[in-house]
């Protein structure tokens, strides 16, 4: 078995090598935290052994950058100063256990190796690295395979280009509406590559302000701004080895893009308030629901970038133009959700399923069916089932009218109240009511603030 001791405390460090070796196991050491990090990405051992206080980083942050890199590994804190806060906080970040020293060796032996017998039946230690079981991969792809559930040529085409891509080791760029699976199929491209056994790191691009986007991103070094008190790994160090998934990458800033395209081309960047280059090896898969090369002729999107992200293009068909899949995918989610009930869906159900354009693709249709499944009396699932999720296939509702437009009335008015009825439309949905009005989520929100419309809250949502 494979063991990383982490200790600032040499003669403690090899007192632990030694013990560990004698009975046996394969014993690697470091006496920092950015040096046992080191270690880690090049072998991903199955248990780390770790002080907590040590000079520079503590033993929490190779808890928590450890468990971001693979959450299978097992961490065991060691502490001369034990506090009940600390404990807390190891259990919350994932650690395994929390040990008082000193500690007898042979206590520490019992939870290693009763820790490393209860992830057994999934884990493996093969070369050094850690790595999921084949049963245990193919039990993962079975799962998003499912997710993945359709027949249609458009949408097969898709997964066959995916699985074209995820064979190499190229960047990746998915094209597709929201809700139509660009995440999930990033995900098995991942599982299905040469670095399945590696983190899948996602970052939403469009979930950050450019500041804050940055520094998730690149990470940052200890003091690099006020309330830095500690140094922070960004979402590229965290993928090193594995894949990184760049959700949304049209909403990122223009003044943050050149950045990303020298890590995209050297793959080597700079935290914030450092000077050392740190060097990752990862692949790129990036996502959009924005027409990237229309944004590029705009001039919000650099060409550059754009090129070095569409290595291998890669679109995905709105749920409309998969023909025969809704029926597959509904019956999917039955079984999905339907926690071993046995529920028929009737003809009238699947006929007005099919009527209907489902603008939030597959997503819309999960929560439709998870709804329908959760309210259903009896065995079967009928066409009135379907009023619950919001819309009618007989009767659709007509569009919402602008009140008092006439002329003279300024665009910023008509502007403020488009928002606002669309918003009331969704719900207070920021996302869906972006997809209505053709904008990104981050404008939305800049409108709420800017018109000063009522918050999500407002509309009866937390």
């Amino acid at each position: 078995m494979n063991v990383l001791v982490v200790d600032d405390d040499g003669g403690m460090r090899t007192a632990l090598e030694a013990r560990f070796l004698r009975r046996g196991w394969r014993v690697e050491t470091a006496g920092t935290t950015l040096e046992a990090l080191d270690r880690f990405r090049r072998a991903r051992h199955p248990l780390i052994v770790t002080d907590i206080r040590m000079p520079g980083e503590d033993g929490f942050s190779l808890l928590r950058a450890a468990r971001a890199l693979s959450p299978q590994t097992a961490v065991i804190l060691l502490t001369a100063f034990a506090s009940v806060p600390d404990a807390v906080t190891a259990m919350k970040d994932g650690a395994s256990d929390y040990l008082v020293k000193p500690v007898s060796f042979e206590l520490l032996e019992q939870a290693a190796e009763r820790i490393l017998a209860q992830g057994g039946a999934s884990l493996a230690a093969k070369n050094g690295l850690l790595v999921k079981s084949d049963l245990g991969v193919i039990k993962d792809l079975g799962v998003i395979k499912n997710d993945l559930s359709g027949s249609a040529p458009a949408w097969v085409r898709s997964l066959d280009r995916a699985r074209q891509a995820a064979a190499s080791d190229a960047d990746v760029l998915i094209e597709a509406e929201s809700g139509t699976g660009k995440e999930l199929v990033a995900r098995w491209i991942h599982r299905l590559s040469p670095r399945r056994d590696r983190a899948f790191v996602a970052v939403n691009c469009a979930a950050f302000p450019e500041t804050l986007l940055e520094s998730e991103l690149f990470g940052y070094a200890k003091g690099a701004f006020t309330g830095a008190a500690q140094a922070k790994p960004g979402k590229f160090e965290l993928a090193h080895g594995g894949t990184l998934l760049l959700d949304e990458v049209g909403e990122m800033p223009l003044g943050l893009q050149p950045k990303l395209l020298r890590v995209l081309q050297e793959r080597e960047f700079d935290r914030l308030g450092d000077t050392r280059t740190v060097k990752v090896d990862l692949r790129v898969i990036a996502t959009t629901n924005r027409p990237l090369a229309q944004m590029v002729r705009e001039g919000r999107f650099r060409a550059d970038l754009y090129y070095r992200l569409n290595v291998i293009p890669l679109s995905l068909p709105p749920l409309r133009q998969r023909a025969g899949d809704t029926r597959e995918l509904a019956e999917h989610f039955v079984r999905l959700y339907g926690a071993g009930k046995s529920l028929r869906l009737t003809p009238e159900f699947l006929r007005r399923l099919e009527a209907h354009d489902w603008p939030g693709n597959v997503r819309e249709l999960a929560n439709c069916m998870r709804r329908v499944v959760a309210l259903a009396t009896g065995s079967e699932i009928d066409g009135g089932a379907l009023d619950d999720c919001g819309w009618s296939v007989a009767e659709p509702a007509p569009a919402p009218q602008l009140e008092g437009l006439r002329p003279g009335v300024s665009l910023e008015q008509m502007e403020r109240q488009l928002v606002a009825m669309t918003l009331e439309a969704t719900g207070g949905n920021r996302s869906r009511a972006a997809e209505m009005l053709g904008v990104s989520l981050r404008t939305v929100r800049n409108k709420v603030r800017s018109y000063g419309l009522p918050s999500r809250s407002s509309y009866g949502h937390d």
